[in-house]
């Protein structure tokens, strides 16, 4: 059991802290002069000031600026033996505090595996901690730290933080505004632990229903709904003073290779590109996006090199700085995945990247690797320092936008009286929530189940490892809801992969039952998940089949008269769909995807836009 961490990142609030951010905020009112009321952003940049900056830095910390890299244990000084070994192994450094003193980089990333994100309390003192290590060397500047708080399928920061509905589930319900809401209070949640930069939203355009890493985080196979979406969450998060980063330029949506194992090739012609990929990039743009993340992907249509998008000049600088305007910061998607790995060793990825016109390189396998060979790129003339400085100035102008040179530290009555709060829970989340679910199919009205007639719920199928602290597993969470809601529910997990004796059980539990509840995951042709439903077809118990993750799973799954779609199996998406279930809230989702049929791929079963109420 992970304990709330009371070490040096902690409250530990003396004088030589006070005195040492109020030098950073002292600094903060050379380097910006504060915006017009009411405008999202804390303050805009004084150019003069911050050149006056770098100009003071050594050629070593600003090379540092360039990187986020990861970093394992919950404190910045303190962390656990066993993450002060994976450190070493890794980083070759013990801590936080070691890795900012031997590299001055300019941000950090919080991962769950890490160890980064115990709790809120934890997360804020490490952010702190962080902050601190930065600010007391010699010419100190405030850090990024990041985090990939996306909602629905990918959640860095779990319970009790608020946990909303992912981007493919905000898009079934259609709101600009719930979109906007949930950027909002991500990122004001996210900041109150000293979380400055959140890599989402995802600006994917999913037209591919195999893609094995996007799906549910995009916002859906509608480039204009896409696109609205993606400018509205980026303006939440622009009002709670977090910097939002679209990603994956120039568009991971129709790959069926994932980058993190592979390299994927997108076969668009440049006019597809244009029309379909291209459009939330814009959109974020003209929205005045922070940052933009690069895919590691090849796009033969915008470079026939086979580089991939991050190490390409005529993507990075061709087309997203020259044709689309864009003068933020560029980040690349994390240098340890295999996708930008295949062609070129891990010394080189660094400097190809900076030659493409990326700014900040983002978790490099070897921190010592990647960043000495930066400054040889420079020192051998293959990068100026020049360059290195444009990138530099690009950071420390969205650092000084955010606010960060007032001060970065927060505080845990700061963390207590926004993490997770009533009024984001209730009033935000599950608001926003029973605006998504979706109901495909209604043969018979089968839905909503009555308490009275079906009283007797068996809640059975996949129960896939919850995303990150969430209660889990689904299963469970559907039959807890349903109970509150007047059902006698009983949750079995049968798994994404139910074996013939799960599945005996099931159809045995089901006699009992007055329904039963399948939630699939992602069911294939081959999917043993299908025999699962038949066979409880078979019982003649009534029988709803809810999607999980990515809605397609009707497709394979015809036979069944009642079908919903939740887009993820977070709480907030589960409790939203057994309110519909019951009854209790009629269902409003309409399809952010068109669902092809499974025997016909060429032929539509459920166009985009498709969804049934009561």
């Amino acid at each position: 059991m992970h304990h709330t961490s009371t070490g040096s990142t902690g409250n530990t609030a003396g004088p030589s802290r006070r005195s040492l951010f109020a030098g950073a905020a002292g600094l903060g009112a050379a380097l910006a002069v504060p915006a017009a009321s009411g405008t999202a952003h804390a303050a805009t940049p004084n150019e003069a000031a911050l050149r006056a900056v770098i100009a003071r830095m050594t050629l070593e910390e600003k090379a540092g600026q360039l990187f986020v890299s990861r970093i394992y244990g919950h404190s910045a000084t303190a962390p656990d033996q066993a993450d002060i070994d994976a450190n070493l192994a890794e980083l070759g450094v013990r801590t936080a505090d070691e890795l900012i003193e031997r590299y001055r980089v300019g941000g950090i990333i919080y991962f769950t595996w890490a160890h980064n994100t115990r709790d809120p309390h934890q997360i804020a003192d490490l952010s702190n901690g962080i902050q601190r290590s930065s600010l007391t060397r010699p010419r100190g500047l405030p850090m990024l730290i990041a985090t990939d708080q996306e909602h629905g399928a990918v959640c860095r920061i779990g319970k009790p933080a608020t946990l909303l509905p992912g981007a493919m589930a905000l898009a079934a319900g259609r709101s600009r505004t719930d979109v906007r809401t949930t950027g909002r209070i991500s990122g004001t949640e996210l900041r109150a632990m000293g979380v400055n930069q959140d890599y989402a939203p995802d600006a994917d355009v999913n037209i591919n229903p195999a893609n094995p890493v996007i799906g549910v985080r995009s916002f859906g196979a509608d480039p204009a709904l896409v696109g609205a979406l993606v400018a509205a969450e980026v303006k939440g998060y622009q009002a709670a003073g977090v910097a939002a980063t679209a990603k994956h330029f120039p568009g991971h949506g129709d790959t069926a290779v994932d980058s993190h194992t592979g390299l994927p090739v997108i076969t668009h012609s440049r006019e597809q590109w244009d029309t379909l990929d291209a459009v939330p990039f814009r959109a974020a743009v003209a929205a005045g996006i922070d940052s933009v993340m690069t895919a590691h992907i090849q796009f033969p249509a915008l470079d026939p090199s086979g580089d991939p998008a991050t190490l390409s000049h005529p993507i990075v600088t061709g087309i997203l700085r020259g044709e689309l305007g864009y003068d933020g910061v560029i980040i690349t998607d994390s240098l340890g995945m295999e996708g930008v790995r295949t062609k070129y060793g891990d010394d080189r990825v660094p400097v190809l990247a900076l030659k493409a016109g990326v700014d900040q390189l983002l978790n490099p396998p070897s921190m010592e690797v990647a960043y000495n060979a930066v400054l040889a790129a420079v020192r051998n003339g293959e990068l100026t320092e020049a360059r290195i400085e444009e990138s530099v100035l690009r950071i420390l102008r969205m650092k000084a936008r955010l606010g960060l040179f007032q001060g970065a530290r927060v505080t845990r009555a700061g963390v207590d009286r926004t993490v997770g709060s009533k009024q984001h829970l209730a009033a935000a989340a599950d608001r926003i929530a029973d605006r998504t679910t979706t109901l495909l199919a209604n043969e018979g009205r089968l839905l909503p189940l009555d308490r009275r007639r079906q009283p007797r719920v068996l809640v059975v199928g996949a129960d896939p490892a919850s995303p990150s602290g969430t209660t889990g597993p689904p299963t469970g969470v559907l039959a807890a809801a349903l109970t509150g809601l007047g059902f006698t529910a009983t949750a079995l997990s049968t798994g994404t992969a139910p074996t013939a004796d799960a599945v005996t059980k099931a159809v045995t539990s089901a006699q009992d039952a007055d329904a039963v509840i399948v939630a699939t995951y992602n069911v294939t042709a081959s999917s043993s998940q299908r025999t699962l439903v038949q066979r409880l077809l078979a019982t003649g118990r009534p029988v709803v089949a809810l999607a999980i993750r990515n809605p397609y799973d009707i497709a394979q799954l015809t036979e069944v008269k009642a079908h919903l779609a939740a887009y993820c199996w977070t709480d907030v998406e589960l409790r939203a769909a057994a309110r519909v279930i019951a009854g209790r809230v009629k269902p409003r989702g309409k399809l952010p995807v068109p669902i092809a049929r499974a025997d016909d791929p060429a032929k539509e079963l459920y166009p985009l836009g498709y969804g049934l109420s009561y």
